[in-house]
């Protein structure tokens, strides 16, 4: 059923675990030490590793330390075998990465029970993590050609055109082509740029530093510039009229750049999924040492269980509704402000009212 990989110094308690396990149909695996566990398991590559704490040449806690330093063995079930559970000795090993602990002596069942509960466990993470990764290939593979395509064809569609039919185009048509080839190329750039920033973002997850240099910071009473940037996404929109924007003067804890792309995005898609003549609301208000961001719209919404699915590529009612945008931008909204200690909520009542609601520091706390 899985391979196991059982590290224990003394011989009669491994040769013991061995056999038990063996009879549940495992394949079982032993190393007498520490050092020769780690190199047992590169050549094995076990589902599941059982180790003792105390051994020579490396101890239990060197062994789990080195082995989830691997990329390989990071998601590996591992139960450490003790002789004294004691409450700093439990913590210490589930701050390395152990997934539980079995206390010497223990029964047969106690041994099945733990090894088939992680078992499972692990088994339902992968499951879950194909899913969501078949999810996501078959939102790519949907999405992708779509958004990079179409506006692609309305530019090589008006210059096509213009070449092919210069010499009879009245200048006010070649203007309106010419609008219509920057309106296009703009699309394209912003969704290209969408892909390399969530790119970036997903390759710098698990780089903390990297991450907090490059995302996190502080803004300064910032209102004109955002709102300049906001009004023009509205016209870019033509809907000018149908933005109501009231912004409180205050420090944010994210950089201005980030700050900017956020509410950007934010803006856009409230504009994008509401209808002309429908307000759109964007405020900012300071309480404290938080900063709100809420952005308001009365477009179709989203049901319950639509917001619970939101991610990277997803759209929905593609079918019902002509819809731009990869589904990228709350995704990227979402990964900036967490970085900056922000939370985001998003509330809809479908038909009536969508709100996205951002909740940010005024300033970073010292442990970023």
């Amino acid at each position: 059923m899985a391979t196991i990989l059982v590290i224990e110094d003394e011989q009669d308690i491994c040769e013991i675990i061995s056999e038990i396990l063996s009879e549940a149909d495992h394949t079982v695996f032993t190393a007498s030490n520490g050092r020769i566990g780690v190199e047992r398991a590169q050549e094995t590559a076990p589902d599941l590793i059982i180790c003792d704490i105390m051994m020579p040449e490396l101890d239990g806690y060197g062994v789990l330390s080195y082995l989830r330093s691997q990329e390989r063995f990071q998601t590996v079930p591992f139960i450490f075998l003790t002789a004294k559970a004691e409450k700093q000795q439990v913590r210490e090993g589930m701050n390395l990465g152990a997934d539980d602990y079995l206390s010497k002596p223990f029964t047969i069942s106690e041994l099945i029970g733990a090894v088939e509960a992680r078992l499972q466990k692990q088994q339902l993470w992968e499951q879950s993590s194909n899913q969501r990764l078949g999810e996501l290939r078959q939102n790519l593979t949907r999405s992708l050609p779509h958004e990079l395509l179409t506006p692609l064809n309305g530019i090589l569609g008006y210059a096509t055109f213009l070449c092919e039919e210069h010499e009879d185009i009245e200048p006010e048509d070649v203007y309106d082509m010419g609008m219509g080839i920057r309106t296009s190329a703009e699309r394209l750039y912003h969704s290209i740029q969408n892909f390399l920033l969530y790119a970036q973002l997903e390759l710098l997850k698990d780089d903390v530093q990297r991450s907090g240099e490059l995302f996190t910071g502080q803004s300064e009473q910032l209102t004109g510039t955002v709102s300049a940037r906001i009004q023009a996404i509205a016209q870019r929109h033509h809907r000018a009229e149908d933005l109501a924007i009231s912004l409180q003067d205050s420090p944010v804890a994210m950089p201005e750049t980030w700050l900017i792309k956020v509410l950007e995005e934010l803006v856009d898609n409230a504009f994008k999924f509401s209808e002309a003549g429908t307000p759109v609301q964007v405020e900012l208000t300071a309480s404290g040492e938080q900063v709100q961001v809420t952005v308001s719209d009365r477009g179709r919404g989203l049901q319950p269980e639509q917001i619970k699915q939101l991610g990277a590529y997803e759209q929905f009612d593609r079918k019902l509704y002509e819809q731009q945008g990869s589904g990228l931008g709350l995704e990227i909204v979402q990964r900036i402000v967490t970085l900056n200690q922000g939370t985001l909520t998003l509330e809809s009542q479908p038909g009536e009212l969508t709100q996205v609601r951002l909740t940010l520091p005024t300033q970073l706390s010292a442990a970023v």
